[in-house]
């Protein structure tokens, strides 16, 4: 090349000359300035020095072979440089031939940095498929994603489970905190969401508040049940936006492959539908899609007509589960705890029923009859001189009947030798705010009837300073998803710290649930939690169990010494 176009084609482009065996004889200014290497480096080199890694070697072998047929090759390549960034180039290459002979001399090498290009290319690239707030793909890339997924579990015999995700009342703090609060919770729940990724994974934004959570092959219901329950908690959290703290909950819908075998559309309106489902039955929940609803709709009838044979029977039974003071060692009431007496499935647990039966109306019987048999239980003890109150979970449905005092207060009077401080009605934060202010006036006039109340899985709702103050109920029962994970989970702690104060400035008795351990009943009494529950203490026993019991039980060693300790 003469030497007037060598310093035109340097002036204007990055330029190299290599041999017939690939080494780097000639390079430029530009060429070192973009590479990141020294000409002393550069010549002699193979230019494999400055491979990306990013292309096939399929290309390459394409470039080799029209070079050697003397033909010129153009393309973009991405090179690596020296401090191991990349950059995009716009090259072509010439074979040069000596004039004389004819024969292939060199190679020349023009190329134009074009890696800006590629970056803005990238970014509008991006921008389609992606939500801008929280870089989450969006509805128009969440599809095609979910398709790919489905080809390859089709092909591995795998699973997979889609998950709409809606959160509930979030209307409320747009309203309330503004727009910026609102897309900052958003933010916030994104990255919550992204800890549940593993490697088959895929999440997306797909408005507002709404997500897409897809999971790779999920090993079995009990699996996906832990998972979505983790998710449940994790939405449940309060969350600092602004200085406030700001608790909002989630309503999963669940549609499962290959269980539900479709394509990605369907599938994502079967998780949309299930969604809607879990919103409509409470929220705070999930649901998983059945390709048979009708088939779900007679096994529900029939698990309803079943319980309801049962509560006729005499199949039902209420075991108790002690609450002791863990500094003084004292049982200080019993939590009563429904269970089924299955003819072939033995002792049925309430979670395997009851969130059937409290769709409907049978919940009040069953309700009525728990409190009937928990009063009934209380008046034995006292004959024998054991005066333990006793709590009953009180459902949504039964709870807001407007004859519900009404129907209290009889139940009462059956049972007058018990004084009604006795009885503790646990009611859940779910139902307790659906509808605040008939709920304080219901809580009020039980109260004005002498009945104790509880607000049960503190925590895990809305709870909020102005929900408290219009609730008044004598106990907070913070709930044992916390509780359980407070020995090394410091979310969880915190947040049980943070329950027990709110306890305190609201002069309300808290009680632990889900007290596991020993070292559990020791960080909750650092804490300044004294009452608890759990299998570390006791599992629920039928109430020919419990005088026997009490007579055995000995607070823990560590437990005295602490509170001796603090004494």
């Amino acid at each position: 090349m003469g030497e007037g176009y060598r310093t035109a084609v340097d002036a204007a482009a990055i330029f190299s000359e290599t041999d017939l065996d690939g080494r780097i004889t000639y390079v430029n200014d530009q060429f070192c300035a973009i590479s990141g290497y020294s000409r002393e480096e550069l010549l002699g080199a193979d230019h494999r020095l400055l491979n990306s890694g990013q292309h096939g070697p399929e290309l390459f072998r394409e470039m080799w072979q029209a070079l050697t047929d003397g033909q010129v090759w153009k393309g973009e390549l991405c090179n690596r440089s020296k401090d191991g960034s990349l950059f995009w180039v716009d090259s072509t290459i010439v074979p040069l031939f000596d004039r004389d002979t004819g024969e292939l001399r060199k190679y020349a090498s023009i190329r134009f940095d074009v890696t800006h290009k590629r970056q803005m290319l990238h970014t509008l690239e991006w921008r389609v498929g992606h939500d801008p707030l929280t870089g989450l793909p969006n509805r128009s890339c969440i599809g095609e994603l979910l398709e790919e997924m489905l080809l390859r579990a089709r092909a591995a015999q795998g699973s997979l489970a889609v998950c709409m995700l809606d959160l509930d009342g979030f209307k409320a703090v747009n309203d309330g905190y503004g727009h910026d609060s609102g897309d900052l919770l958003l933010v916030e729940v994104a990255r919550r969401l992204k800890r549940f990724l593993g490697a088959g994974d895929a999440l997306a934004r797909l408005s507002g508040d709404e997500f897409v959570l897809i999971l790779g092959d999920i090993q079995g219901p009990p699996c996906l049940q832990d998972v979505l329950e983790q998710i449940l908690r994790a939405m449940a959290a309060p969350c600092m936006v602004r200085g406030r703290s700001i608790s909002v909950s989630a309503s999963i819908g669940v549609t499962r492959f290959p269980h539900d075998n479709d394509d990605a559309d369907t599938l994502l309106r079967h998780a949309d539908q299930a969604m809607y489902l879990a919103k409509q039955r409470g929220r705070n929940r999930y649901h998983l899609f059945d390709v048979s609803l009708d088939k779900e709709v007679k096994a529900t009838h029939q698990t309803v007509e079943q319980v309801r044979h049962a509560l006729q029977h005499g199949d039902l039974s209420l075991y108790y589960q002690p609450k002791v003071n863990m500094r003084s060692g004292a049982v200080v009431g019993f939590e009563a705890l429904l269970r089924w007496h299955h003819p072939l499935r033995g002792v049925v647990p309430p979670g395997d029923f009851l969130p059937l039966v409290e769709r409907t109306d049978l919940i009040v019987d069953i309700g009525e009859w728990v409190i009937d048999r928990a009063l009934a239980q209380m008046q034995q003890w006292q004959a024998l001189g054991c005066h333990w109150p006793v709590s009953v979970n009180i459902a949504a449905r039964h709870f807001q009947r407007d004859d519900f005092v009404v129907r209290l207060q009889r139940l009462l009077a059956r049972h007058a030798s018990v004084a009604p401080q006795m009885l503790d009605l646990e009611i859940v934060e779910s139902v307790a705010i659906e509808n605040i202010q008939r709920v304080s006036d219901c809580l009020a006039a039980c109260q004005r009837l002498g009945v104790r109340f509880s607000l049960d899985d503190f925590g895990t709702g809305y709870s909020s300073l102005s929900y408290l103050k219009r609730l008044p109920t004598q106990t907070m029962k913070i709930d044992k998803s916390f509780i359980q994970d407070i020995l090394h989970d410091q979310d969880d702690l915190a947040l049980t710290r943070a329950v027990i104060g709110l306890a305190r400035e609201f002069d309300r008795q808290v009680i632990a649930e889900g007290v596991e351990t020993v070292a559990h009943g020791e960080l909750l009494m650092d804490l300044g939690c004294d009452i608890a529950q759990g299998y570390g203490i006791s599992r629920p026993m039928p109430a020919g169990q419990v005088v026997a019991w009490v007579e055995r039980f000995q607070q823990p060693r560590e437990w005295r010494v602490k509170a001796l300790g603090v004494l």
